[in-house]
């Protein structure tokens, strides 16, 4: 057995976040759409295996982005693609997509999007669908909503106490070494209307 000369992570990365998009569809297709998730994919309409018919080729001859939310019917997942009935103009259509030919997939709800060009995972906030994309639920729609990743932001560092000069260094051991170990704390400032503690050595008699 000949070990390959590197590993590709790339394509392990890729690979992982199809999963991803396999494991959602999956869900879908048996128990419905959760919540308010829905989805934006786009894709590749001239990858190998992806059919769909001649006037939505001519349509979109290189990427098609549909809505999966409201009028979607039959979806069907295997492991390397995804089906679904789709209207468009009114019009039925089944598409077939491998998840090889998926360039984006993107949950608004979340936001929470997978981009598969350039294998970035983005997330954090979103701008959301314009009203006209998102009354045109299950039908093609151009483009998808821009996502902006949002960057961590640092905490504030705690501000450093002033270095004491050599001289004051100095002074504070000096001040140490004076003060004896056994030495008694002068007890606080008694407070204005409190009662006086006067100690017993005061009455005696030296």
């Amino acid at each position: 057995m000949t070990a390959e000369p590197h590993i590709d992570y790339e394509a392990l990365a890729q690979g992982a976040m199809r999963a991803v998009v396999r494991t959602v569809l999956q869900r879908v297709a048996k128990s419905g759409l959760p919540g308010e998730h829905h989805f934006y994919i786009a894709f590749n309409t001239k990858a190998p295996g992806v059919s769909l018919s001649q006037r939505l080729r001519e349509r979109y001859p290189e990427e098609m982005t549909v809505v999966l939310q409201h009028r979607f019917w039959d979806l069907m997942v295997t492991d390397d693609r995804f089906e679904v009935n789709l209207t468009f103009d009114s019009i039925p259509e089944r598409l077939v997509v491998p998840f090889t030919a998926i360039k984006v997939f993107f949950d608004p709800s979340v936001p929470y999007g997978l981009q598969f060009d350039d294998s970035r995972s983005l997330g954090g906030t979103a701008q959301m669908p314009d009203d006209d994309i998102a009354e045109d639920q299950g039908e093609a729609v151009e483009g998808l909503p821009k996502v902006a990743a949002k960057k961590p932001t640092a905490l504030p560092k705690k501000p450093r106490s002033p270095r004491k000069t050599a001289a004051e260094k100095s002074a504070d051991k000096t001040a140490a070494a004076e003060t004896p170990a056994d030495a008694e704390p002068a007890p606080p400032p008694a407070a204005e209307g409190s009662p006086k503690v006067v100690k017993l050595d005061a009455f005696r008699k030296k």
